[in-house]
């Protein structure tokens, strides 16, 4: 039995990282997984899941550290978030940080690390630790993350990065301030890993200047991958949805606001669609960052009986079974309905980027509002069937989705193993010197 300790920190996390863990301990494997951040995320339906498989155990951070501990590791944390240090409290966040400079900080991420590499290792021989894709912006501070991962190392252990995400977007400047196109070190610390796994070749290229070849790995989408979707429907609890057959049900995907979204626009679209007879629409926030979008709070928007913001405990999954039609500001959640065949909106007119979903199937794009109005309404008298032209939805799925075959998370599991396997011959050698 090989062991693994599994590191989640958010809901995207749980999606694209889920699928591997069942996977993994359905083989005859064990593993600990650790909850970063929120406390709510016990109460997500795959992390209770989870809970009832042999081979698992589950522990938010502050529970397995002493309240000293984690209360030090959760300021470090936070001092050295990018986003709060551009903000309004910057300026005293970086006056902080000079008081716990990297000796100090260092200290603290040690103690960490050996506790909980002592927790999950003391009994094993060989094992490996898993974080999702870390990046200088990640709100789990970077320097951890590389003193675990060497202390790892240095006890003969794997270390490996899976996918939070797939690509959604097929061009690079997207966000706020991105103005250079030219290799993004954001990505760099791919480095720190024995392997960092992407689902498609899209993915891999935001690593490669900063990776050698050898350390990066292209395995599929383990969050859309057939078995994991067939899994799905026999985990996720009933829809809190209520069908109307005899409407048009339509769902808007939103994206965070790091990104460069044209919201004018957007709610014009939403007050354009709700004046059509025979429509219902619900509006899906982004789960990280949705509350700060003035959007779903606008009373013009939602003084339309036919528009409604969906609450919290629905998700994407149940979305996706009750809407006909998804509208799409290029996030990878619609590739859910894409691989059910459902019409996707690519609304590329109002955001900076080209998405994925337009790039391989054109017949989704949207470019400006006429198209809004004259695909709505085709649904309304034509129907939601063929949609798609067929070869470039399959051409999608092969590439962006499957990968080599639909054998998706065997790939997944026999990667860490690989991992694993090549630090324990490794590490008497590393002994000797």
């Amino acid at each position: 039995m090989k062991k693994a300790l599994f590191f989640l920190r958010h809901y995207n996390d749980i999606d694209h990282i889920t699928p591997v863990i069942v996977k993994w301990v359905e083989s005859g494997n064990s593993c600990d997984i650790v909850l970063l951040k929120k406390t709510k995320l016990t109460d997500d339906f795959r992390i209770q899941f989870l809970n009832t498989l042999n081979g698992v155990r589950i522990a938010r951070l502050f529970e397995i550290l002493p309240l000293h501990e984690f209360l030090r590791w959760q300021l470090q944390t936070i001092l050295l978030n990018q986003r709060l240090r551009r903000s309004f409290f910057g300026t005293w966040m970086n006056a902080l940080s000079s008081i716990y400079d990297i000796n100090k900080r260092l200290r603290i991420w040690n103690t960490v690390s050996k506790r909980l590499l002592k927790r999950s290792f003391s009994d094993q021989t060989s094992g490996v630790i898993v974080f999702d894709w870390i990046t200088r912006n990640s709100p789990i501070s970077l320097e951890w993350v590389e003193t675990i991962a060497a202390m790892a190392h240095t006890k003969g252990l794997g270390a490996v990065s899976l996918p939070h995400g797939d690509s959604p977007h097929a061009s690079q400047l997207i966000r706020h301030g991105e103005w250079q196109l030219a290799p993004d070190d954001m990505y760099c610390a791919g480095r720190i890993f024995d392997k960092l796994v992407v689902p498609n070749t899209l993915c891999a290229t935001r690593f490669q200047p900063f990776m050698n070849e050898t350390s990066l790995a292209i395995l599929g989408s383990p969050r859309y991958c057939d078995e994991w979707l067939l899994r799905l429907k026999t985990i996720i609890p009933s829809s809190p949805l209520k069908d109307s057959d005899n409407r048009l049900k339509i769902v808007f995907f939103l994206r965070k606001n790091d990104f460069t979204i044209f919201w004018e626009e957007v709610g014009e679209v939403i007050h354009m669609i709700a004046s059509f007879p025979g429509t219902e629409l619900i509006i899906k926030p982004h789960t990280r960052g949705g509350w700060r979008q003035s959007l779903t709070r606008d009373r013009s928007l939602l003084n339309h009986q036919n528009v409604h913001v969906a609450e919290d405990n629905t998700h994407s999954t149940h979305l996706m079974n009750w809407g006909d039609v998804m509208i799409d500001l290029a996030t990878s959640v619609v590739f859910e309905a894409v691989k059910a065949g459902k019409p996707v909106l690519a609304a590329d007119y109002l955001h900076a980027g080209k998405s994925t979903i337009a790039t391989y199937m054109p017949e989704t794009e949207l470019r400006c509002r006429d198209d809004v109005y004259n695909k709505i309404d085709t649904f309304l008298k034509k129907g939601c069937n063929s949609f798609y032209v067929e070869a470039h939805r399959q051409r999608f799925i092969k590439e962006i989705i499957d990968g080599p075959d639909t054998d998706t998370l065997s790939r997944y599991v026999a990667l860490l193993e690989e991992v694993i396997a090549a630090r324990s011959e490794s590490r008497p050698r590393q002994e000797n010197r």
